[in-house]
């Protein structure tokens, strides 16, 4: 039995000992064990390389200005680990976590006994969301970031009303393939019979792959820039604007996040909350878009936490995530001068990632931090081959000294480990 909220994290995180277990067979026993609380939840499901969060936290806003209490689940956290499971935006409580905590531990007991092993960290922590959304507080919708791929990631045993995939790109390819088209067959996995698919996904290989499996399980699949298209306007003064066309024709938005690749993660959560409002009687107006659009945010995605001199925080933790952030810095921070502090997992395409950015920026200093896959800035720095890089070891004393020090024009942007900017963010938005 835990007694305290520490011990009650402290024993979820001790699951990370046994590493990611991708399949679904824990996950099913375990819902078999708590009488399928899954089945129970109106859901809807996001996979995706990059835009999970955003999407997912524009469907939120709308879906809360339309008045709906709406559940999430998400990672990484980046404050506090209640956040993972929230409703609307506000995290559960320590003593929720304790509760949910002492019911899965005897499950995870007797799991551990059996062939298959104990639960990993993650799919602890989905069964503890399922569990809460279902029986302790009751939400009308549920949206589930899938942890990874999705084929097989312990949110798949859902049933949702219907799913979304952001994009495809080459990440976490030592459990999802080294191709566009075998990542695309992953995250295509969460596409259920005869339930509604919305897809980013650009590629033609990735393309083909989402329309076979949508065929293959009659699932109407809406793809963009083919059956819905967003044409960016422009910059507003904190977010950007963009048209959306559907089969009602042409609506115009402004949202809150920065960036023209949110204007396609926008476009998702329009997408979805008409065929929410068409399908499943969520009765979702115009006025409601408009709003959740303009008022969301989303922490780590051109998260601006400093204003003078601007600071930002962008979780550009792989290629498409760099070279979206490149994108970003050429369109909007042309005239300023462009600091980066870069930290990294061992496991990203660091080469790629050192490439781009190197060839873009002219001041980039490299750290690490403590977490157990993070690299060492040495190891950074061996993929960086200009000599626009730095190697700095207390990030803490780097940022000091430039909120201390930069001009007006100056513009620092931490990058690279969503679990770096988790660590960095606390420190500068209370500075």
């Amino acid at each position: 039995m835990i007694h305290t909220y520490d011990e009650a994290v402290d024993w979820i995180h001790s699951r990370l000992r046994l590493g990611i277990k991708p399949g679904l067979s824990r996950m099913e026993w375990m819902m078999e064990k708590l009488n399928h609380p899954e089945k129970e939840l109106k859901a809807v499901h996001i996979a995706g390389t990059n835009g999970k969060g955003s999407t997912l936290t524009f469907l939120r806003k709308i879906l809360e200005s339309a008045g709906f209490d709406t559940g999430t689940f998400t990672s990484p956290y980046f404050e506090v680990f209640n956040e993972r499971i929230s409703i609307n935006g506000k995290p559960i409580s320590d003593e929720e976590i304790m509760e949910l905590v002492n019911i899965i531990i005897p499950l995870a007991e007797e799991l551990e006994e059996t062939e298959m092993g104990g639960p990993s960290e993650f799919e602890v922590i989905t069964c503890m969301a399922l569990y809460y959304f279902a029986r302790m507080k009751n939400v009308p919708i549920v949206l589930f970031e899938v942890g990874l791929g999705g084929r097989f990631d312990s949110t798949n045993v859902i049933d949702p009303l219907l799913s979304i995939i952001t994009n495809i790109g080459m990440d976490h390819t030592q459990f999802l393939g080294d191709t566009i088209g075998e990542i695309a067959f992953e995250k295509a996995g969460i596409i259920k019979e005869g339930k509604p698919v919305i897809s980013a996904a650009s590629q033609a290989d990735a393309q083909k792959v989402i329309i076979s499996k949508a065929s293959e399980m009659k699932a109407e699949l809406l793809m963009l820039h083919r059956d819905f298209e967003v044409r960016y306007t422009g910059p507003s003064e904190s977010g950007e604007e963009f048209d959306f066309f559907g089969r009602e024709g042409k609506r115009s938005y402004r949202i809150g996040m920065i960036g023209r690749h949110q204007t396609e993660n926008a476009s998702l959560a329009v997408q979805a909350a008409v065929l929410l409002n068409e399908r499943y009687s969520f009765e979702i107006k115009e006025s409601a878009i408009k709003e959740g659009l303009s008022s969301a945010h989303w922490p780590g995605r051109m998260d601006k936490v400093n204003d003078m001199p601007a600071v930002y925080l962008d979780g550009a933790h792989n290629p498409e995530g760099m070279q979206t952030l490149i994108n970003t810095i050429e369109t909007r921070f042309q005239k300023n001068k462009v600091h980066i502090l870069f930290a990294a997992l061992k496991d990203k395409d660091l080469t790629s990632m050192a490439r781009d950015l190197e060839e873009k920026v002219s001041d980039i200093a490299l750290t690490t931090f403590e977490f157990p896959r993070a690299a060492a800035p040495e190891e950074l720095a061996e993929h960086f081959h200009q000599e626009n890089h730095r190697i700095v070891r207390d990030w803490e004393t780097y940022i000091k000294e430039f909120l201390a020090g930069g001009g007006e024009e100056e513009i620092l942007i931490v990058t690279g480990s969503l679990y770096f900017l988790s660590e960095v963010r606390p420190k500068v938005i209370n500075n």
